[in-house]
Parts: C-alpha cells; structure tokens; sequence
C-alpha cells in the first residue's frame, strides 16, 4: 500500500498553516506547533527539509521564525510531499535519478509505474497551497 507519512502530511499542515499567516511575518515554531499539534522536536526535523529545499526560510532574532520563500499559490503540493517523503515514485526504480534496474528495457510492469508515477504527480501538481486554503475558506 502507498502511504504518505506521519512526516509527509505534517509538512503539508506546517506549509498551510504558514501561508494562512503569511501576512503576518515570520512565524515562531512554537505558535505553528500549538495550532498544529505537532511536538516541537518533529517539527524542527520537518522544518530542516524544508529549510533545506529552500521552501521556508528562517529569521532569528525576537521577531524571528519561519516563513514561506514564495507565495502561496507558487508551492504544488507534489513538491512539497516529495520533499518530506524523499520522493513520491510508486516503485524504487523510478526514484532513482536515472533508472539503472538491470531489468528496465525488459520489465513489462514499467510502463504501469510510469503511468501511476505520471498521475500523482499531475494530480498532486495542479494543487497548491493557495488552491488548499481557498478550498477550506468555501467549506466554511
């Protein structure tokens, strides 16, 4: 079974809950935490990957914390995902860079993962965060 992780969908919920107050400025890890529900100690190795990625930035200081790097509405929920999952291939050799598997010009199961790797991937594209927010502002 495909699962996104416990990891995956925490940065997704960080990533929203950081556009939702964009326009307030950096946002300590502790107030994200609290609204989260996520303990401080998952986060900051959440918060890492994403760091590392350039999704986030950080600010020290008194007025420090996270913030996005982008606007809402230029972050596809795949990249996201991808970031905290390590990728998002439905078959281990499709997430290597180039598909090295001795048995790739034979394998007749390929053309499926490809197939299923493509429709993730377009689905999970054409979603943002913004489109997320606006989605949940509706259901209100």
């Amino acid at each position: 079974m495909m699962r996104i992780s416990t990891k995956g969908r925490y940065a997704l919920r960080i990533m929203l809950d950081l556009a939702q107050n964009d326009d307030l400025g950096p946002v300590a890890l502790r107030e994200i935490s609290e609204r989260q529900n996520i303990t401080p100690k998952y986060m900051e190795s959440i918060m890492s990957m994403l760091l590392r990625d350039k999704l986030v930035q950080s600010l020290r200081g008194k007025a420090g914390g996270y913030q996005l790097t982008r606007k809402p509405e230029e972050y596809p929920i795949y990249e996201i995902l991808s970031c905290a999952e390590g990728g998002l291939a439905p078959v281990h050799c499709l997430a290597m860079e180039e598909n090295e598997c001795p048995i790739r010009r034979t394998c007749l199961t390929i053309p499926v993962w490809e197939g299923l790797h493509q429709v993730i991937k377009d689905y999970l594209s054409g979603i943002t965060l913004k489109a997320l927010i606006e989605q949940g502002a509706n259901c209100v």
